[in-house]
């Protein structure tokens, strides 16, 4: 719900609230809170530190036994798929992210149309309200200043207090911030983590910030993209990275830019198993608490939550405000072209296309329809004089630009008689939709007609001169 939610609520943020605030109260709920105000940004903040912690979480609930078997399984196998964590992260991939992507981006209405969408959005505002992760906002100020652009915000300027309570968040997450490196180098230089013991600790601390830089391109990359995706060929650069990156990702209708979001899913949530699985700290019996705090404060240690702030401020949400500020240097950069290279071949090897076939499923079970048979396409809706509001999803200088998945199927159209009939029944119920929409423009139209030949009828009777007889 995290993943689809983002999509579906970003993606109905230009639609008038009027068109489903009967249909899907749920929906309309979710959309006037987060499009309310500078909300969207707090939304945003919040979801990407709950997203990180669920990884996080996640991992730490799957990972397996020291000496687990399974189902007879050869050694080798058992190492490779469950030791590794590879089970688990593709588990994660396609049935807790992309699949909830494809389904929230193409039925938003009916996907965040329940209360546990509303759920999610409250506890993202909530992670947000709590100033956590505030210290983002000072790096915002700071990259929207170097990159010349003052920061746009839809609400009036701060009082004095609300400026004191928001610097006040901000020094405290800083200071958390700082607290969460201290004890992973501790626990990392001492060897007290859950990273396999094979890893010595100088190893594992390389790795650890070698797998923050690459999470950060692959953050700062998919916003670059997504920045340049609309632009001429001569606005992206010269740079031969910048040529060679936009010409594997926008040819054949920007279809491998949809190939390069799945390839960098996977990349991300291995990223984030491993750095959960080498920040969470984890003691011997026989050892003291770190810098001597008490057993629920090293319990709080063990959850891995401080590795996941630093994930969401070092490794996610500050490449994407620096991205969002200098799009056409994460595209010339040779690093994120290789990063490319990598995801789309993850893609094309399609371990992650069973996520395609889950999506279909939970549309059926779920009832899910397409937004259209709903609200219309932009341009039906503007001609009822509703006009879509400008798309808000374009990248600007420090924010936090929403990403909306494309969620398209790799295959060329329907491939069985079943899928074919439901594209029928589909069609069947957008005709419908339209031959009811039809009718009533017509009568408005009539109704206009009608009012223009009295008014020019009542105009004919007042020039007409009086006559004696």
């Amino acid at each position: 719900m995290v993943e689809g939610g983002q999509g579906a609520i970003v993606g109905l943020g230009p639609v008038h609230e009027d068109y489903f605030k009967e249909s899907h109260p749920l929906a309309h709920k979710c959309t006037s809170l987060v499009h309310k105000g500078d909300n969207l940004d707090r939304y945003l903040l919040g979801r990407q530190f709950m997203v990180i912690l669920i990884v996080f979480t996640t991992e730490m609930a799957g990972a397996p036994l020291a000496g687990a078997e399974l189902w007879g399984l050869p050694t080798w196998l058992t190492n490779m798929m469950l030791a590794t964590g590879i089970a688990m992260i593709l588990f994660t991939c396609m049935v807790g992210q992309l699949n909830s992507e494809i389904n929230g981006c193409h039925c938003m209405l009916d996907y965040i149309n329940t209360w546990f969408a509303v759920f999610t959005v409250w506890v993202a505002m909530a992670i947000e309200f709590s100033g956590v992760l505030h210290i983002c906002y000072i790096i915002q100020k700071v990259v929207a200043q170097l990159a010349g652009q003052p920061i746009e915000s839809k609400e009036p300027p701060k009082s004095f207090v609300q400026h004191l309570f928001f610097y006040g968040r901000a020094i405290m997450s800083l200071a958390i911030l700082c607290f969460s490196f201290a004890v992973t180098m501790t626990a990392l230089f001492n060897g007290q983590t859950t990273m396999w013991e094979f890893m010595p600790p100088v190893a594992s601390v390389v790795l650890f910030f070698v797998l923050l830089f690459v999470i950060g391109l692959l953050e700062g990359s998919q916003i670059a993209y997504f920045a340049v995706v609309k632009m001429r060929d001569c606005e992206r650069g010269e740079g031969f990275f910048a040529k060679k990156s936009c010409e594997i990702l926008f040819v054949n209708d920007n279809r491998n830019l949809g190939r390069f979001i799945i390839g960098r899913q996977l990349l991300v949530v291995s990223c984030m198993f491993i750095i959960a699985r080498i920040t969470s700290v984890k003691l011997k019996d026989d050892e003291p608490n770190l810098f001597g705090v008490s057993d629920s404060t090293q319990g709080l240690f063990s959850t891995g939550l401080l590795g996941a702030h630093i994930v969401a401020v070092i490794g996610s949400v500050t490449w994407r405000l620096l991205s969002s500020a200098f799009p056409l240097a994460f595209l010339a950069s040779p690093l994120t072209y290789i990063l490319l290279r990598v995801a789309l071949f993850l893609e094309w090897t399609g371990v992650l296309h069973g996520a395609f076939v889950l999506a279909f499923i939970h549309k059926k079970i779920a009832g899910f329809q397409r937004d259209e048979v709903y609200i219309g396409t932009a341009e039906e809706r503007a001609a009822q004089s509703k006009r879509d509001r400008s798309s808000i999803a374009a990248p600007k200088a420090g924010h936090i630009v929403p990403i909306v998945e494309t969620g398209e199927n790799p295959f060329e159209g329907p491939t069985t008689v079943e899928e074919i009939e439901d594209l029928e029944e589909e069609l069947k119920e957008r005709l419908e939709a339209l031959k009811v929409q039809k009718k009533r423009l017509l009568e408005a139209e009539q109704n206009r007609e009608a009012a223009k030949r009295k008014q020019n009828s009542d105009l004919t009777e007042l020039d007409e001169p009086d006559v004696d007889c």
